[in-house]
């Protein structure tokens, strides 16, 4: 056996532009028959498989999937893991919905079982759902971002995590001053940032939920803090604008309150950015943060219609968040279903080459990641997920003898979790949707579980 190697065989699709700037009808490249090879967690070679696989050593172990679709892993740009457990809790504004469901919640991650046991569902559900890198808040507890960071790390995902900061405007018991939280994100940052696939965001909540002097102390860290990233909330309600301006009434904006702390810039992400207004967009392509569309939490807490495509024809970076809890699920392709109706509500069309660059490629970009994950060529990392466009009756029914993108957005109109057949990270396999429960673990090495072909 070829140490190190693997390769997928089945059809495959990548992207040759992105398809909100150029035609999306041209957007893809698609391979009815493709070999992807993988060695040392890349993807070294990626063409037709006929053409291809002559050039391949005879004994590269090959996994087949010929009713599957291969594609690239799929990229949550705005995630919360402890509100898992809360998904679906009925009915109220973003927030109401904060101080009855989500401070409750996350003060239970105070017992650090607790949080080591949410972060491991919470990260095999992302797998499931063919997710292979995430921005992640964590709670205020530092052992909350530890257990994150060391399950992901065990699994091999390419995580974006950090600790929440926040100063008031919360429950007693999840407030921590820049006395307490500055301290505990530098320890942070020491033990994960950089360390295999993890990286660290500094994540003030937003700022309703941070002073002056806490949001200016995030700045200074990310400015002391070379590579780290910064995630937070930005525009998602009008009531949560109004409050802003209550609580900074010297910034002309809700993101001049991120820009005058030092927390505007490249590898910035911004949650929803729903009612921004023309000068915001232009300020978020100037100062080069990236946005996450979250249209799932947007339409279940009747936050507004984010809008997409003004947002990418004025320079910004996009990419898609599930926002679990208020979103209702991690599946990428529900919450591309929920994209597309947001965008119809809005009067635009998205395309569903449009719909999976903003779930990978978009996502990337946002995240600065564009070099390393988002498509599917060689030299990128080996985040892979293969789709099954028959994943149920109705699915198979509707993608019978359709085109690719047809089947895309059929599976994004009718797909969840079940259309993931198998996520691949770094080159190893990570979920296998037919394998039984209990061989899931860390990414298997070539190999383990069912025995590759030789295709």
């Amino acid at each position: 056996m070829t140490g190190g190697a693997l390769a997928l065989r089945g059809p495959a699709f990548a992207f040759r532009h992105d398809p909100f700037e150029a035609d999306p009808d041209d957007a893809l490249i698609h391979w009815p028959d493709a070999l992807v090879v993988m060695r040392d967690g890349l993807v070294t070679a990626l063409g037709d498989h006929a053409a291809l696989r002559p050039r391949q050593p005879d004994d590269l172990p090959v996994h087949h999937h010929p009713e599957g679709l291969i594609g690239t892993g799929f990229v949550d740009a705005h995630v919360h893991y402890p509100q898992m457990e809360m998904t679906g809790a009925f009915g109220e504004t973003l927030l109401d919905w904060l101080d009855r469901y989500t401070y409750p919640t996350e003060a239970r991650f105070a017992d650090p079982a607790h949080a080591a046991r949410i972060a491991a569902l919470f990260l095999r559900a992302l797998l499931r759902a063919g997710t292979t890198t995430a921005a992640v808040y964590c709670t205020v507890h530092e052992h909350a971002a530890d257990a994150l960071f060391a399950e992901a790390g065990r699994l091999g995902l390419r995580i974006v995590a950090g600790k929440v900061l926040m100063d008031r405007n919360a429950p007693p018991g999840l407030l921590d001053g820049a006395d307490h939280g500055i301290p505990a994100t530098q320890r942070l940052i020491a033990r994960w940032h950089g360390r295999g696939r993890l990286l660290y965001a500094i994540t003030p909540r937003f700022a309703p939920a941070c002073t002056d002097a806490a949001l200016e102390a995030a700045g200074r860290l990310w400015r002391e803090s070379p590579g780290t990233y910064v995630q937070t909330h930005l525009c998602e309600t009008e009531a949560e604008i109004a409050w802003v301006r209550e609580l900074f009434p010297a910034a002309p904006s809700y993101l001049a309150v991120y820009e005058r702390a030092g927390l505007a810039g490249p590898r910035a992400v911004m949650g929803h950015a729903v009612h921004v207004d023309d000068a915001d967009l232009s300020a978020l392509r100037e100062t080069g943060c990236g946005v996450a569309h979250c249209p799932s939490s947007n339409l279940f807490l009747g936050s507004g219609l984010f809008r997409l495509h003004d947002a990418k024809a004025a320079g910004v970076r996009v990419g898609l968040g599930s926002d679990v809890g208020a979103g209702t699920g991690l599946s990428a392709l529900r919450t591309l279903g929920d994209a597309y109706k947001v965008a119809r509500l809005r009067g635009a069309r998205l395309h569903p080459a449009q719909a999976f660059w903003l779930a990978t490629a978009g996502g990337a970009a946002a995240l600065r990641l564009e070099s390393r994950i988002g498509n599917l060529a060689p030299g990128m990392e080996a985040d892979l997920v293969v789709l099954d466009p028959r994943a149920t009756p109705e699915l198979a029914l509707r993608t019978e003898g359709a085109g690719l993108a047809d089947t895309l957005f059929a599976l994004t109109a009718l797909g969840d979790e079940r259309a993931v057949r198998a996520t691949y990270v770094a080159g190893r396999l990570a979920h296998d949707r037919d394998a039984p429960a209990d061989t899931e673990g860390p990414a298997r090495p070539v190999g383990a579980g069912r025995p590759p072909g030789r295709g």
